[in-house]
């Protein structure tokens, strides 16, 4: 299985595609609780939908330091397209 670091790039371009990557930065930012229930609720999904994308992102969502590293990655790739 794949880092979940290797994934980000694709998230972020999913997320300037439709215009959410600034809202996004912001939640994963100020949003620890929030992103903890993501996660459980992509895990409960699961039984719906398993993709190895989808269980990547549970488990950033799970990780803080992730969750705000991938939030500095948005801002990032926001200066730098």
């Amino acid at each position: 299985m794949q880092s979940t670091r290797e994934y980000w790039p694709r998230w972020a371009e999913s997320l300037r595609l439709y215009q959410l990557h600034e809202l996004m930065a912001a939640v994963l930012e100020a949003g620890s609780p929030l992103a903890f229930l993501g996660a459980q609720a992509i895990y409960f999904g699961r039984v719906f939908v398993r993709t190895p994308q989808l269980t990547a992102l549970a488990e950033m969502l799970e990780e803080e330091s992730e969750v705000q590293a991938f939030a500095s990655f948005i801002k990032e790739e926001q200066v730098h397209p």
